[in-house]
């Protein structure tokens, strides 16, 4: 496959950033999206050129790290696919694909398609530990869990915070994100004792961070790698208005 890349590179956050455009020659449709950026970096530096900085770690999809928008869309248009797990055989021989980080005040860009997500480290640390009992795991079965909120948890806990919820929002939201963290331990037994502070802080903390409102477009849940539902959201107002209380 032939591609026309247009890449965003911007040296640092001081720096306005610009449009750059590679072409890039026989691209296997078996290789991965990072794959492909990895030979076009390896071209560039034999060239003498400064390569195209983007984040990424496990590229097994679990991670969270690698994260840009690819034609308009968070992770590209392949639904439940993280970057790092999205292939070229999705697109077109001859295509032009525009490459771009991620877009919010909360994310500061650092260089070309790398952008500083530690308003998300931030809103965790605010919400705390959970109280356990240390010594020896329990036995198996020794608390029961409902069967739906043991699932409606994992189901939450399968947030990778990669930031695509944030960076489809119009809004800028982070409440996909914040919601996840707060409902998977307030739906479970060892999350009781801190459930009503945990939610009022991380959520003053994810307002603090400049994240904007949720108004219920759902991007959020459409770019979502591990399609988290909106009804995490709904569970989070509910606890922070309760706790609020």
């Amino acid at each position: 496959m032939n591609l026309t890349l247009k890449v965003w590179r911007q040296n640092g956050p001081a720096d306005s950033g610009r449009m750059m455009t590679y072409q890039v020659k026989d691209v296997s449709p078996d290789m991965s999206f990072l794959e492909m950026l990895d030979v076009l970096n390896e071209r560039l530096i034999l060239e003498g050129d400064d390569p195209i900085a983007f984040d990424h770690d496990c590229r097994e999809g679990i991670c969270g790290m690698c994260g840009m928008v690819i034609n308009g869309v968070a992770h590209g248009e392949q639904r439940a696919t993280t970057t790092c797990q999205l292939h070229m055989r999705h697109f077109e021989d001859g295509a032009t694909i525009t490459i771009e980080p991620w877009r919010a005040a909360p994310f500061p860009v650092v260089k070309d398609l790398v952008v500083d997500r530690g308003s998300f480290d931030r809103i965790i640390q605010a919400g705390g530990f959970i109280s356990v009992p240390a010594g020896s795991a329990p036995d198996a079965h020794s608390l029961p869990v409902k069967k739906d909120d043991a699932d409606d948890a994992f189901d939450a806990a399968t947030c990778i915070g990669c930031g695509a919820c944030v960076a489809a929002c119009p809004n800028g939201s982070a409440s996909l994100f914040t919601a996840a963290k707060i409902t998977h331990l307030g739906l479970l037994p060892q999350g009781q004792p801190e459930r009503d502070a945990r939610a009022v802080a991380m959520v003053e903390q994810m307002d603090l961070e400049g994240f904007g409102g949720c108004t219920n477009t759902g991007e959020c849940t459409a770019v979502c790698p591990k399609g988290i539902s909106l009804d995490v959201i709904g569970q989070m107002n509910r606890d922070y208005l309760k706790a609020a209380r």
